[in-house]
């Protein structure tokens, strides 16, 4: 089954600041672009940190000698603790300790990731740590408007016909905004449990209704019980 990639949704054209860019030039950029966080890169294009508004309003509001709090902005697992008020420079602003992800990750799981920890973004690096684009909450859900009949397809396709070998006069999918119903008769329990586990696993799956039936239960209790020695 194709699977959607982070690398086939991401937005390639990333907004980025250097980190010796001024507190006033990171405001512009992000103001200029409308993004709400900016990846810090290296000459190289390496990522070094992230500064977001947060970062902007955490330091513009503290008292000049007071120490930053103690919280994370949404892209990061915890703060860097050395900037301070009065911060000058997008090195010294930057949070460093940044979630990330390859472009070769599955779209589903960087999902996951997102959700997990809350992040309404990420920073797409490859194997040598450039960043090559970002991931957003709205590239991910943009699976989610796959179409029906291709969906339909690759469910028939694939799990009915590829995966469990099935008559296809038996079994048949249909999608409705994602919502897939799996319909007929399958040889086992088995089949009709991987069908869904596949189907579930599907890109721009929403929901499964089951209405599967199978001719034999494999997964009864008729095997012997061995006893423990």
């Amino acid at each position: 089954m194709h699977h959607v990639l982070v690398s086939d949704v991401m937005t390639t054209d990333v907004v980025s600041v250097r980190p010796d860019d001024s507190f006033a030039q990171v405001v512009r950029v992000m103001n200029g672009t409308g993004v709400r966080a900016v990846p810090v890169l290296s000459e190289h294009g390496a990522l070094l940190g992230v500064v977001s508004e947060a970062d902007l309003m955490a330091t513009a509001a503290r008292p000049a000698g007071e120490e930053r709090p103690w919280w994370r902005p949404r892209h990061v697992h915890r703060r860097h603790s050395g900037a301070k008020a009065g911060a000058a420079t997008a090195e010294q602003l930057m949070s460093t300790h940044v979630e990330t992800v390859h472009p070769w990750t599955r779209v589903a799981a960087a999902a996951r990731r997102m959700r997990a920890g809350e992040l309404r973004w990420m920073p797409v690096t490859d194997a040598e740590g450039t960043v090559v684009g970002v991931l957003s909450r709205s590239d991910v859900l943009g699976v989610f408007l796959r179409d029906d009949e291709e969906i339909r397809a690759e469910i028939e396709r694939d799990v009915f016909g590829r995966a469990l070998s099935a008559d296809p006069e038996r079994v048949r999918a249909e999608v409705d905004d994602g919502v897939v119903t799996l319909l007929g008769e399958l040889p086992t329990r088995s089949d009709v449990e991987i069908a869904r586990h596949l189907v579930s696993g599907m890109d721009g799956v929403v929901a499964i209704v089951d209405r599967l039936h199978y001719q034999v239960d494999d997964r009864g209790t008729d095997l012997p019980v061995v006893p423990f020695a």
